[in-house]
This record gives structure tokens, C-alpha cells and sequence, in this order.
């Protein structure tokens, strides 16, 4: 249904925020055969650009950075002290295996207090993320040798397949990567409307700041933002609450905490769904955003931006899950949307399709009243 083996190298390629380099390789080399052109901007962008019939440009921003963490200090003990890259729930850090990037990579595992130790009050508190440390197994000198303040740190998971899913640290966002290069594949032999940029970004877990100068760069027409979002389809949540769910296809995102999509793109979305016969659903994210925006508010002149979702179980832990169905149906959907933005009737002031039959003269009401 999809290529796991790439999906699997893809999320077990390290690349904290600031720290892409090894992931942003892997991309460079996979994209580069796909597309017209490739570059790489100051802030570590990848920028693939697949050459339209017209000059209009389309940009789908996919991040490349993970969740992961800093080395802040070592102590006398050779033990790590480190700060987050991007939002974690402490509770799912202890006893983890992590791979800290030094002159080499060494494993390494999250520890805190022992509950043994702690006082009953403690026991029913959930540990501060400041409280952990990392543990090399080394001395100090053996640590000082390989390790220094500024090094990051990525979690140690390998991905694999549990029943119709995929399960991986990193899906959040390595799973949109996938989803980015699969659709430009498709597309490579294929004649498309306008010059799409398809751009791998830097820094989106700790402020979408690579997709916001990269839209400054490109200053694009219409814009994709490709990203995760929850699936809160288990045991104790309120249908109200789920966001998405497993299987039931891609999430064409109507908002997020960073963004409101433009009704535009989010009809445009729909119908192409509906025409081709992808299975979809609505997202409506309370809090959280992703890089679409600052596709959407960064260009000189905005773009008319929306989203497609992947929906994901257990989101900025150590390990999430998404359906593979749902990640064909991204797929599916990004490479149809990339390819009929010209057949769409953009017209700001149009909110609904044009209904068929006599046109309204200027003494008709509007269908609003």
C-alpha cells in the first residue's frame, strides 16, 4: 500500500530542531531525481521546485526537524542535563533510550528519582522535565571526550507495523516528508498548472521558523501545509473531542490554533476529495499549529492556504501511530490537489459554488437575505 521500508528510514533519520542535517541529506537525495530544481537556503531549507505551465507558484511545506532535546550540562558524574526541543509530556521520558549527537552517536537513557525514594506526596506528582537527566553509562572524562554542551538529542525508536498502522517516534513530521516525496513521484512525468515548491522545513517544533522565511523567499499564490494532527479516538474521549480519527482518511484542516484555512482551499479540498473518491474528514484543532502558517501569512502578498492532516495516536510521545490507509489518502489527495488548482473558480467573493439557472439581475436579493 505504501513504501514502509522509506517511511521507516525516513522517521529513524535523526534530526532535531537546528540539527536537520542527516534528514535534510536523505531528502536532498530522494527529491533531487523527482523534480527540476533543488536548493537550499540560508536557514537549511529544502526547496524542490517542479516547473508549471504558468508562473504561479505553489508551495507545500513538510517540516523535517523532530521533537528532541539539547545538552545543557554535564556534572561531575558524567551525567546530562538537557532542555526540550519542542513540546514534551515528561511523563512519557522516563526510562527511554536516546541517542546523543557528539563527535559520535552514544545511547544514552532518561532517568529521574527512583520512586523507591520519593516521598508519598511525590509519588502522585508528575516529575518536572528539568528533574531528568541523561545516563551515558560513562565517566565524566569518557563523556567529555564525545559529548559537549550544544549537542542534540533524538529519541531511540525503530519504526514498525502494528496491524493497518505504522508505529515510529517522529511521525510528527516525518510521516508529511513521506507524504511530500511519494506525491512529487507521482507527479514526476506529469504536466502541472503552476510551478509547485515543494519545501522541506527547518525549525517548525519550536516556531515555524524555517516555513516562515521560506514563504518570504518564494512568495507563493496558494499554499499546502502537510503536517499531523490528533486523533483522539480511544478508550475515555468524547466523540466531541476526538479532532480525528484512525482510518477514516485525510483531515483537510478548517483550523488550528496558528490558523484559520481559507474557505477557499478548504471547499477546493472537499470537492477534489469528492471527485476522486478519497476518503477524508474535517479537522478543527483547538490549540497547536503547523508551517501552513506561515505559508499563509509570510509571502509579500499572503497565499490562499489550507492543510492536509494525517491523523496520529499518541502525539509528541515517545512513540505515535497513524493508519497506513490515511497516509495513501494524503498522498492521494496532495498530488490530485497539486495538479487541478487551475480548474477551481477562485473568485474572493464567490462563497458557494454557482448555482445553475437564470442570472440574478441587480434588483434580485442576494441568497444571504
Amino acid at each position: 500500500m505504501i513504501n514502509v521500508s522509506l517511511l521507516k528510514t525516513i522517521c529513524e533519520t535523526p534530526g532535531a530542531p537546528g540539527f536537520e542535517q542527516r534528514v535534510r541529506e536523505l531528502v536532498i537525495k530522494e527529491v533531487t531525481p523527482l523534480v527540476d530544481e533543488v536548493s537550499v537556503d540560508n536557514m537549511g531549507n529544502v526547496i524542490a521546485v517542479k516547473k508549471g505551465k504558468t508562473d504561479k507558484k505553489v508551495m507545500v511545506a513538510a517540516h523535517m526537524d523532530e521533537i528532541g532535546f539539547i545538552v545543557t550540562h554535564i556534572d561531575d558524574d558524567g551525567f546530562l542535563r538537557f532542555h526540550p526541543l519542542g513540546g514534551f509530556d515528561p511523563k512519557t521520558l522516563s526510562s527511554q533510550r536516546v541517542i546523543v549527537h557528539g563527535i559520535k552517536d552514544v545511547i544514552g537513557v532518561m532517568g529521574c528519582k527512583p520512586i523507591h525514594l520519593m516521598k508519598p506526596e511525590e509519588r502522585t506528582k508528575q516529575v518536572p522535565i528539568n528533574e531528568y537527566f541523561i545516563d551515558l553509562g560513562m565517566s565524566k572524562d569518557e563523556v567529555s571526550q564525545i559529548v559537549s554542551v550544544g549537542d542534540p538529542v533524538t529519541r531511540d525508536r525503530e519504526l514498525i507495523e502494528m496491524g493497518d498502522c505504522v508505529n515510529s517516534k517522529s511521525l510528527d513530521n516525518r510521516v508529511s516528508v513521506f507524504i511530500l516525496l511519494e506525491a512529487l513521484r507521482e507527479l514526476k512525468d506529469q504536466e502541472v498548472p503552476y510551478d509547485i515548491y515543494g519545501v522541506f522545513t527547518v525549525q517548525e517544533e519550536v516556531g515555524l521558523r524555517g516555513a516562515i522565511s521560506a514563504a518570504h523567499l518564494i512568495d507563493p499564490d496558494f499554499g499546502f501545509g502537510l503536517d499531523v494532527t490528533i486523533a483522539f479516538d480511544v478508550p475515555g474521549a468524547n466523540g466531541h473531542d476526538s479532532v480525528t480519527k484512525l482510518g477514516k482518511g485525510a483531515a483537510i484542516k478548517i483550523m488550528d490554533g496558528s490558523v484559520i484555512s481559507d474557505y477557499r482551499m478548504v471547499n477546493y479540498l472537499k470537492q477534489v476529495a469528492n471527485q476522486e473518491g478519497i476518503k477524508w474528514q474535517p479537522e478543527i484543532l483547538p490549540a497547536g499549529g503547523t508551517d501552513t502558517a506561515g505559508v499563509q501569512r509570510y509571502g509579500k502578498k499572503g497565499a490562499i492556504s489550507g492543510a492536509i492532516s494525517i491523523p496520529l495516536r499518541h502525539i509528541h510521545q515517545t512513540i505515535e501511530l497513524a493508519h497506513k490507509a490515511d497516509i495513501k489518502d494524503c498522498i492521494g489527495l496532495l498530488r490530485t490537489g497539486m495538479t487541478q488548482l487551475d480548474r477551481f473558480d477562485w473568485d474572493f467573493a464567490r462563497v458557494r459554488p454557482q448555482q445553475s439557472g437564470p442570472k440574478k439581475t441587480s434588483d434580485d436579493k442576494p441568497d444571504w437575505m
